[in-house]
């Protein structure tokens, strides 16, 4: 395995440092990302800036050319390392100079330097060794070990996907099939058409009803249960103030169906049980309770 993985190096270097050096060779936000990177800062000029990532990126094209041509040749090998120990020297001084600044290494990364981008560098000084030390032509481990080289190239390819952007942007897309094949965990589906308690207690903060009882609420959901359509969510509260304080149950009743995504704003009735009695306070004797009072906050 381990000739294996040395025979295909060439080839994966040669695919990272294409798709680099593409992006910076002639890409279109290398204009846009140029000024904030730390090598404009330490030329400072965001002009000198796009021309040396222009250049580098030609350099990374041509060292990508000749592990493709010609892995059994130390010169692009030893190319590909002066690339990697550059790079690494090169995002030192970022890391240390200019921590807020990005690396400019793809192009379009607006991110300060981060541990991706050091392993990147890391890994093509590391393959550009082992390539400069290859006498063997990546072409002929596919055609000896085709099943292993393929498992092995697409092993490296998530790898180099995950070294060379933000998970979350690679990820981002698997995450949206899953909501399109499973739904949201808030939305419905189910026999009944019923959501789940969390999107109803959701939908409920989010309106005018508990803007207006708010003031009076004193806890989170105590308690929901449904009748004849609709969803009655329970909280405890507090009517009035001083020694005439009591306990209150504040009802909200809404469409049991009635999520986020449907059309206009959902009705919602509220109540007020006087804990105590179980009798009904009046809206009006509830107008004059004075509205939370912020926490100091310690510090």
């Amino acid at each position: 395995m381990l000739s294996l993985t040395t025979a295909l190096t060439p080839l994966v270097l040669a695919v990272l440092l294409g798709w680099t050096g593409a992006a910076k060779a002639w890409g279109e936000n290398v204009v846009r990302t140029a000024p904030k990177t730390a090598l404009a800062r330490l030329l400072r000029s965001s002009e000198q800036a796009v021309t040396v990532l222009r250049a580098t990126g030609w350099a990374e094209l041509l060292v990508a050319v000749g592990l493709l041509a010609a892995p059994g040749s130390p010169l692009p090998g030893s190319g590909a390392a002066a690339l990697g120990a550059g790079f690494l020297g090169y995002l030192g001084y970022g890391r240390t100079r200019a921590p807020e600044s990005s690396c400019g290494c793809s192009a379009s990364e607006d991110a300060p330097v981060t541990w991706r981008a050091f392993a990147r560098a890391a890994v093509v000084l590391a393959g550009g060794v082992t390539a400069a030390l290859t006498r063997r032509d990546w072409w002929d481990a596919p055609a000896d070990r085709p099943v292993a080289s393929l498992a092995l190239l697409a092993a490296a390819a998530l790898v180099l996907s995950g070294l060379s952007a933000d998970p979350d942007r690679w990820l981002l897309p698997l995450r949206r099939t899953r909501l399109r094949v499973f739904g949201h965990p808030l939305t419905g589906g189910g026999a009944a058409d019923r959501l789940p308690v969390a999107a109803s207690v959701e939908l409920l903060e989010h309106s005018y009803a508990w803007q207006t009882a708010s003031p009076v609420v004193r806890s989170a959901l105590v308690d929901h249960w449904e009748s004849e359509g609709w969803r009655i969510l329970q909280y405890s509260g507090v009517h009035g103030e001083g020694d005439a304080a009591r306990p209150v149950a504040v009802l909200f009743a809404l469409d049991a169906a009635a999520g986020r995504d449907t059309p206009g704003d959902p009705v919602i009735r509220v109540s007020y049980i006087d804990a105590d009695t179980g009798a009904p306070v009046a809206a009006d004797e509830l107008r004059a309770v004075a509205p939370h009072r912020s926490l100091r906050l310690a510090g």
